[in-house]
């Protein structure tokens, strides 16, 4: 098998080398004036004498003291720790200057204009000249694609959607009833626009209510591989500007996220529940319908919302409740579950 090393060039494009000015200016940071070509990136562990590292977590110090690394990217505060016999590159945010920097070693693949012989592209959707389509794609009638898009293999953009400028769009990933903005990024397997969870209950069954409304992503949004976003059923669902969806997450219908929401893998948020600005979920947690969870507020994996959270709220559990009250209790019952042990442990008197 293959050492493993980051960004293998099996599947990652380098560019380079560059001097450690460049790489400095690249993290934001200012570096020790040394007189260094830097070849790539590469974990403390493994990083040699042409290779740039970063510590942003205390709990690698050790990796630290023992690298070989010929430049790493730290906080001013960790910048004694350095080994003399490697560059420092100091920044308050060591990182996002490694992701900057790994971003200068590693850029995104550049789009291919062009669309596959084997595209279906009806005849009255628009697409721009300098956008990529790839096989197998379907683009269907009145849909528009920006500049610089790439559209992956298989994928479905579906009647009148727009996809705005500069937007990747991962293999067979369907659009449908959705206008997205700027620079979002839609991973494989992703359905954005289908039918919300909504019927009616009669006497004779279910009785399906037409979904009516949209998905509006806005600029700058990442959409996890297999994710799922219904689109409203009277009015729009909307994913505000800079969010971050993981994998495997479910939107349902009219649900409206706002600026820099971040959503971890296998949440579920039920319809019409709206959340402000900055809000953070964890993994695998799930909210009711219908609720307004403040600005801010960070809820914990697994976590049950059933009702509205304020604006700054920390929540765990379920249902949820605020963070200290939740350890509180299950402090309280690792203790009583210890005292009962004890008691049947303990010999009469």
């Amino acid at each position: 098998m293959a050492e493993a090393i980051a960004g293998n060039p099996r599947f990652f494009k380098r560019s380079g080398p560059y001097s450690l000015a460049i790489v400095a200016g690249a993290a934001g940071g200012i570096s020790s004036g040394v007189d260094l070509l830097l070849e790539g990136v590469a974990p403390l562990q493994t990083a040699g004498p042409n290779e740039v590292s970063f510590l942003d977590n205390r709990r690698y110090l050790p990796a630290l003291d023992r690298t070989s690394a010929g430049a790493v990217i730290v906080h001013p505060d960790v910048a004694p720790r350095v080994p003399k016999a490697t560059a420092t590159i100091v920044t308050v945010e060591p990182y996002a200057g490694w992701a900057r920097v790994a971003a200068l070693f590693h850029p995104a693949l550049p789009v291919s204009p062009g669309i596959h012989p084997s595209a279906i592209v009806a005849s009255s959707a628009v697409i721009d000249p300098s956008a990529e389509i790839g096989p197998l794609a379907v683009i269907e009638s009145g849909a528009e694609i920006g500049p610089g898009c790439r559209i992956g293999p298989c994928a479905v953009v579906g009647n009148g959607v727009v996809v705005g400028p500069d937007c990747r769009i991962g293999a067979h990933v369907s659009l449908s009833h959705a206008l997205l903005g700027a620079r979002i990024y839609v991973y494989p397997g992703a359905r954005i626009g289908q039918e919300g969870f909504g019927f009616a209950a009669t006497r004779d069954g279910f009785l399906s209510v037409p979904q009516l409304g949209r998905v509006i992503i806005e600029d700058d949004v990442e959409v996890g591989a297999n994710t799922t976003i219904d689109r409203g059923s009277s009015r729009d669902t909307v994913i505000g500007a800079g969010s971050r969806l993981d994998n495997l997450v479910q939107i349902g219908h009219n649900v409206v996220l706002g600026r820099c929401c971040v959503v971890v893998a296998q949440v579920g948020i039920s319809g019409s529940t709206v959340l402000e600005d900055f809000v953070r979920v964890g993994g695998q947690a799930a909210m009711a319908g219908h609720l307004r969870i403040g600005q801010g507020t960070e809820i914990g994996a697994q976590a049950g919302v059933m009702s509205d959270l304020a604006a700054g709220s920390r929540v765990l559990g379920t249902p949820a409740q605020p963070k200290y009250d939740f350890f509180r209790q299950i402090a309280m019952l690792k203790t009583m579950a210890g005292r009962k042990w004890r008691s049947r442990r303990e010999p009469p008197n």
